[in-house]
């Protein structure tokens, strides 16, 4: 046995490789390498990623490593590794384990004190980003979203103030629905872009306010397919000194219903960062309108 964190010498390494996402030019000369020397390769589709090493004329053999059969398939190549063989592991495009299949593989890697070995390359959100014009100093990555409404408007409900630029993989069959909720919940002015197709033929980046963007792929439903990666600007607060926020808003009225006004506008300053006059004066025209 191994230690916790400790790595076992004798075994060998599993390499998370990363393919293209679209242009075969873009596989880096270090991972044709490792695909060529490893023992084996854990694929997320073994026929879909045949097609990848015989075009560049790689016979290495493959296993299926994906969503449906990872837990419970991951010995079988962590018994390969701690033998003594090098395992890479791919997914059908881009980098393993961002909205693909793999952690459970790693982490079973890791906790053997086998070496996970990173191999950088293609990635859908990171190219999008790159050239989406929008904040890249901070970003968060929401992946992709409930496929249904209700579930979807929740969650970008509970980040519609988030002031990152936000990034989402979306199908191209709700890509439309996608893009109409976030009219909904980030408002129509809210800044934008589509990157669908990623360095494919038909690539397109398109970015504009939502409710342009929404009618842009509403109008044409060749938008409506492919791979789609959607950014979206962070949340701006309002310019107006006096402006506060619903989270603001939503604590303040709970400490109404329990407190004097006064007190309860002091408590929700203390909580979320407002300005306890800016709050107070709310609190005071809201016990007005009541």
């Amino acid at each position: 046995m191994t230690a916790p964190g400790a790595l076992n010498s004798a075994a060998g390494s599993l390499y998370v490789v990363a393919t293209p996402i679209g242009n075969l030019d873009d596989i880096s000369a270090r991972a044709l390498k490792i695909l060529q020397e490893v023992a084996l390769i854990a694929a997320e589709d073994t026929r879909h990623s045949q097609r990848l090493l015989q075009h560049f004329g790689i016979s290495t053999p493959l296993a299926a490593c994906h969503e449906h059969n990872e837990r419970d398939e991951g010995s079988r190549f962590i018994t390969r590794l701690l033998a003594g063989d090098n395992v890479a592991l791919i997914s059908d495009a881009g980098t393993p384990l961002i909205s693909d299949p793999g952690y459970h593989l790693v982490r079973q890697a890791r906790a053997a004190g086998i070496n996970v070995v990173p191999v950088p390359g293609a990635c859908a959100l990171i190219a999008a980003l790159s050239a989406a014009g929008l904040p890249s100093d901070r970003f968060i990555f929401e992946g992709f979203l409930p496929a249904k409404a209700v579930g979807r408007r929740a969650r970008l409900e509970a980040i519609k103030e988030e002031p990152r630029t936000l990034i989402f993989y979306e199908a191209p069959h709700r890509i439309l629905e996608c893009l109409q909720d976030m009219e909904l919940v980030f408002g129509p002015e809210r800044q934008a872009l589509l990157a669908r197709e990623l360095t494919k033929t038909f690539e397109t980046l398109k970015g504009l306010p939502l409710a342009q963007l929404r009618a842009f792929v509403e109008g044409d439903s060749n938008q409506q397919r492919g791979e789609c990666v959607v950014l979206v600007a962070g949340w701006t607060p309002p310019q107006s000194e006096d402006a506060v926020s619903s989270e603001a808003m939503r604590v303040l009225n709970l400490l109404l219903e329990e407190m004097p006004l006064k007190r309860a506008a002091a408590l929700a300053a203390q909580i979320t960062g407002e300005r306890k006059n800016v709050l107070y004066q709310v609190a005071l025209e809201k016990q007005k309108d009541q």
